[in-house]
């Protein structure tokens, strides 16, 4: 069976006049249809950059110099921009963090659903509202016909969310990735999006990139979790596995930062020191300096390889409790 999604050595890189700074530095993923991939990490450890790079939405001074990402099997890299523009909304969609910032303010909810689906479409007007509202529904608004007359200021912020959801959906894609949709919103309104975003997958067969630092996030809604740490992939597995029992340092350090783990009054875990400058990577494994595990052989870059029943990038990994 063909993946939905599949990345092979992905790397995306900012010349600056300092230097490239690696923000994506060979990264491999693969997705099926009908699957969710939690791709979780620190803020700056290339999680959105690697999303962007999918779907070729990076800007000068950035581009990808390295690498194959494929789309039902089709090649994305080097497409030109009309080709492009043909794949992106209508086979594979990115839900951004902030809704207000990919809705235009000035015009109605349904004029920009109707632009959307004409941008690949032909459609009539009774179509295309028909079909907005189908789309609205299937997220789970209670009134599509109201919120299709509505601008984007005047929906709440799940509202807002659950719109730019619906467009996303609007042409039935292979893959959707989702920048941290959710981070904005309250946690009530978060657990009925994921659950909406749960019944979506199973109903659809649609194959979802979820990108977030919350691990409690991915705990509910991914099958799998990749986590980023300097624009490399140093764990990947099933996300019970993962979470129950991680092979790699940063990931037994992400879950010990989680507040709820702490008990009242204790001081809240932490991870040493912060993500090391892109632009200027020490040799080597770039997590080794906040490492407790770190010894001479992590001066050389560990490969990615199967331990534990899940790939992990560690010359010391973790062993299982």
């Amino acid at each position: 069976m063909t993946a939905a999604l599949e990345v092979r050595g992905l790397k995306t890189h900012f010349f600056t006049r300092s230097g490239a700074v690696k923000a994506v530095d060979g990264v491999d993923l693969t997705i099926e249809r009908g699957r969710v991939l939690g791709l979780v990490g620190e803020s700056g450890s290339g999680k959105s950059v690697t999303g962007l790079s999918i779907l070729g939405l990076i800007d000068h001074p950035g581009r990808i110099v390295e690498g194959s990402v494929k789309l039902d099997g089709q090649e994305l890299v080097g497409l030109d921009r009309d080709a492009a523009r043909r794949v992106r909304g209508r086979r594979i969609a990115m839900i951004f963090q902030d809704p207000m910032m990919t809705l235009n303010p000035v015009l109605r909810v349904g004029t920009q659903m109707s632009m959307a689906l004409r941008a690949h479409e032909t459609v009539s007007n009774d179509t295309a509202r028909e079909r907005s509202v189908r789309a609205l529904s299937r997220v789970g608004l209670p009134t599509p016909e109201q919120c299709l007359a509505a601008y984007p200021h005047q929906l709440s912020g799940g509202m807002r969310q659950r719109v730019a959801i619906a467009i996303a959906l609007l042409h039935s894609p292979s893959v959707i990735v989702a920048d941290e949709p959710t981070t904005a919103l309250d946690v009530s309104i978060q657990g009925q999006i994921l659950q909406e975003m749960q019944r979506l997958g199973a109903e659809t067969g649609v194959a979802l990139v979820w990108i977030t630092h919350d691990l409690a996030v991915v705990s509910s809604l991914a099958h799998d979790i990749a986590v980023m740490y300097a624009g490399r992939i140093v764990e990947h597995g099933p996300t019970a596995d993962v979470l129950a029992q991680p092979r790699h340092p940063y990931t037994r350090g992400l879950l010990d930062s989680v507040p709820g783990e702490a008990k009242p009054g204790e001081k809240l875990a932490q991870i040493p020191g912060s993500i090391p400058a892109l632009i200027d990577l020490p040799p080597g494994c770039a997590f080794r300096a906040r490492c407790s595990r770190a010894s001479g052989a992590c001066e050389a870059m560990p490969e990615i390889a199967e331990i534990g029943g899940r790939l992990a990038r560690c010359f010391h990994p973790l062993e299982a409790a």
